[in-house]
């Protein structure tokens, strides 16, 4: 959910200004083939670093943590050990897994716990306390060619697209990847949201679809996946395949700098009732986010948007995270509230996506579903909550090393 970098944008100058030719790291970025799922590096993972930390804790530090708290994320957890199977750390705890009663919630529990150890997952300044939100898969109306009624394009990816590895270079980088494109021998920055769609002919690339309304499809881009209703009732299936390097600017925050909205009224369903109403100030606004995700058509069959782990995401108990503090495909326990309520919400999830705008350790989105019933639930969720990662007894955790 999803391409929601900040850190590439504050890089990105130094490096391309840097870049008179191109270092061998760097390969043109097609579209990705379908991999379900595709295996992780296994590296060991920082307790601490400059913006954050893991601090072992006991079990009963969790919130509400029990057998029913735990059952909901069994079949999540085994989707995540399909992804992470080839990776030593996770062989003999997946292949134990299998084993565990699928409807025995109290199996399920102790699994974790002789299996697991519970780390709190804090800020730079020691605060527990972050932001959850929620996110869904959208359903747009759209066609497969362009008509009078279906006019904006979903870009896949473009062939000029250029892809700079980070960590490859400097690996305190790793998880950083730059974009650019070719001028000449040089590497520059890619095309902001603006030129992509300014119409000048700079920007190619070819339409996977067209949509309707670009504010749905602005959303659509913002979410990382979704379905788009086509004129036979037939629906297709997109996800995210990259991205256009540039730095998530959020529009609901920019209205409310503005004065044009209310805090209370920057949610998706507030933007959108803003929309219509500005038809005529609507272009400028989406350009306002230079970032820009391009798509990739997926299988219909999948019971769920892929996320950045590869695997089908689950309602309720899959979660975009920053990767930078939390492993991809790892538990966690993550204790908050329902939407504009002090209602608790305590459960275990699993980290299987990320997305531009999930930065920071105690940060995560919650995938809420599919279609207008999901898009209120995530669209009214931004509560306070905390975060516990589950990691393997074994798991090769070592002090991160301060950057100067």
């Amino acid at each position: 959910m999803t391409f929601r970098h900040g850190f590439a944008a504050l890089l990105v100058g130094l490096v391309l200004a840097a870049c008179q030719t191109l270092p061998p790291i760097v390969e043109a970025r097609p579209a990705p083939p379908l991999r379900l799922p595709s295996p992780l590096p296994s590296v060991p993972f920082a307790t601490q670093s400059s913006a954050g930390q893991l601090r072992p804790v006991d079990w009963p530090a969790l919130a509400s943590w029990n057998a029913q708290s735990v059952s909901g994320a069994w079949p999540a957890f085994l989707q995540s050990c399909d992804a992470l199977r080839n990776q030593a750390i996770w062989q003999t705890i997946c292949a134990t897994a299998r084993a565990v009663d699928p409807k025995d919630a109290s199996a399920q529990q102790r699994f974790f716990e002789e299996n697991f150890l519970p780390y709190s997952v804090a800020s730079a300044d020691n605060s527990l306390d972050g932001t959850i939100t929620g996110y869904y898969e959208p359903v747009i109306k759209g066609d497969r060619i362009p008509s009078e009624g279906a006019r904006f394009p979903v870009y896949g990816v473009p062939n000029d697209l250029i892809a700079v590895d980070m960590g490859s270079l400097y690996p305190e980088l790793k998880n950083l990847r730059l974009r650019g494109r070719l001028e000449g021998n040089k590497l520059v920055p890619y095309y902001s949201r603006a030129e992509i769609e300014s119409g000048d002919g700079r920007f190619e690339a070819q339409p996977i679809a067209w949509a309707e309304d670009p504010v749905e499809l602005f959303f659509l881009q913002i979410q990382g996946s979704g379905l788009i209703e086509l004129p036979n009732g037939e629906r297709m299936h997109v996800g995210y395949a990259d991205q256009n390097g540039h730095p998530y600017r959020s529009i609901g925050r920019l209205l409310v700098e503005r004065g044009e909205l209310k805090l209370e009224e920057s949610s998706m369903q507030g933007i959108k009732d803003w929309a219509r109403r500005n038809p005529d100030k609507l272009p400028e606004l989406l350009a306002s986010n230079p970032s820009y995700v391009f798509f990739r058509e997926l299988p219909n069959e999948l019971s769920g948007p892929l996320g950045a782990l590869g695997v089908p995401l689950t309602v309720g108990r899959s979660i975009a995270v920053d990767p930078k503090f939390i492993p991809l495909g790892a538990p966690v326990f993550l204790s908050t509230t329902e939407p504009l309520s002090n209602q608790a919400l305590d459960r275990l999830v699993m980290a299987q996506d990320t997305g531009g705008a999930i930065a920071g350790p105690v940060r995560a989105d919650l995938f809420c579903g599919v279609g207008p019933g999901a898009g209120e639930l995530a669209g009214r969720m931004k509560q306070k909550g905390r975060l516990w990662v589950l990691l393997p007894k074994d798991y090769p955790l070592q002090s991160a090393t301060r950057s100067p």
